[in-house]
């Protein structure tokens, strides 16, 4: 795995919870993960993730990386403002888990939210990212209906929200 700074990985302060401790790998891949919740997603970072990797939350379920890179791109679309407010890694085993809220501004409405969650992150044996679970105060939701609009969003966002196809277009949208 490429070292943090390769990867123009922003978030390099990584706060942990009192007991809990992250080899570099570790720290590679929170930093990455926090990055692409502040907006500043890069083909670098999501090279961090499987192919077949899985992002879920509660307005999506996006499952390979056809589906979950524009879900981060789409970040930079979608809101104005994205700040977050605070994180703790609460465990550092698989998956890791850490609280975060952040604040977001819907571009348009200048509507502000405000969103507390427990971010989970899976890794495979190959040690790249397999699976984020972004829990909305600490929930995903369940059943028919919620699961529909969830995977109907991670069909539609990738047909909206245009993912660079190499490093150069990456850098002129200001995200290396």
């Amino acid at each position: 795995m490429k070292p943090a700074s390769d990867l123009n990985i922003e978030n390099t302060n990584v706060k942990t919870a009192s007991g809990v401790t992250l080899d570099e790998r570790q720290k590679t891949l929170v930093g990455s993960v926090l990055d692409l919740f502040a907006g500043r997603p890069s083909l670098k970072k999501l090279q961090l993730w499987q192919d077949e990797g899985v992002f879920e939350d509660p307005i999506t379920i996006a499952r390979g990386r056809k589906q979950y890179e524009p879900q981060w791109y789409g970040l930079q679309t979608a809101f104005s403002e994205i700040e977050r407010l605070n994180h703790e890694v609460t465990s550092s085993g698989n998956p890791i888990s850490m609280t975060m809220s952040t604040r977001y501004v819907v571009k348009g409405v200048n509507k502000e939210q405000k969103i507390d969650s427990v971010i989970n992150i899976f890794t495979g044996s190959d040690g790249k990212i397999s699976k984020v679970e972004d829990k909305w105060d600490g929930q995903l939701p369940e059943g028919g209906m919620r699961d529909a609009f969830r995977r109907l969003n991670s069909v539609t966002v990738p047909k909206m929200v245009g993912v660079p196809k190499n490093d150069e277009e990456d850098r002129r949208k200001g995200n290396q």
